[in-house]
Formats: structure tokens, sequence, C-alpha cells
């Protein structure tokens, strides 16, 4: 079973699939958001082609583990995936997966340029592989 795990920010989605028996994550890329119809058709054509079972998104909560207006947001954009998509969707916490992502960027030493194109994707594959390993 494919899984799509999904970092939804304001301006992109940042995605990584994980491979046919959901072991490992792999970033796949992101989706540089310009409107909801739009954003799901995009994901649409990523779920056809991985043949993707289930969407895993982070949430991004407070640090106190509440629910704040950004995660308001992603849970909103879910339920529009939910109803376009018809398919079941996890909601994963994300605290500190961006974090990890530049640090690993860091520590590759990674130019600021580079590190911004693909955080996302990055912290997709952080959220995606935390669920994965959780199993």
């Amino acid at each position: 079973m494919r899984i799509l795990g999904i970092d939804v920010g304001d301006r992109t989605i940042g995605m990584a699939i994980s491979d046919p028996l959901g072991f490992t994550a792999q970033g796949i890329g992101t989706i540089r958001r310009k409107n909801e119809e739009f954003d799901i058709n995009e994901l649409k054509k990523i779920c056809d082609e991985y043949k993707v079972e289930k969407i895993l998104c982070g949430l991004p909560k407070n640090m106190n583990g509440t629910v704040g207006p950004q995660s308001e947001k992603v849970l909103q954009f879910c339920e529009v995936i939910k109803e376009k998509l018809n398919l079941e969707i996890v909601m994963w916490d994300e605290r500190l997966t961006t974090v990890a992502a530049h640090r690993a960027m860091l520590e590759a030493d990674m130019s600021r340029a580079k590190r911004k194109k693909i955080v996302d994707k990055v912290a997709a594959t952080y959220i995606l592989q935390g669920y994965l390993d959780s199993l």
C-alpha cells in the first residue's frame, strides 16, 4: 500500500511517497500552490501516478499541543482532499519536522537557495518516515 505524505503550507505542499511495502519514505517534489482546484488536481495526478491508498498530512500543532490558525487551515484543506479524492486521510503531528529538515540540510552543507527549494519536500519525508516507523 502506497502512502502519500504531505506538508501543507500557505505557498507550497511538500510531498513524499512510501515504498510499496511501507518501510521507507522518499521525497517526490513540491506543489507551488495557486488555488484550491489547482492544488487538488496536482495531488490527484500524484495519487493516480503512484496508486496512493492513503494520505498522511502533517498537522502543525503549537508546541503546547494545541491547534492554532495554521492547523485549522490544514484541517479544512484536508476535508476538501477527502471529499474530492475519496482517500483516507491521517493527520500526523509535525512539530519540529521543518527544523529537523533544515538541520539535516545544514549538516549536508547545502546552500540557502537549495534549502529553500526543497525544505517542504524534506519535511514531508520526515513526516511520512515518522509515521511509517510508528507502524
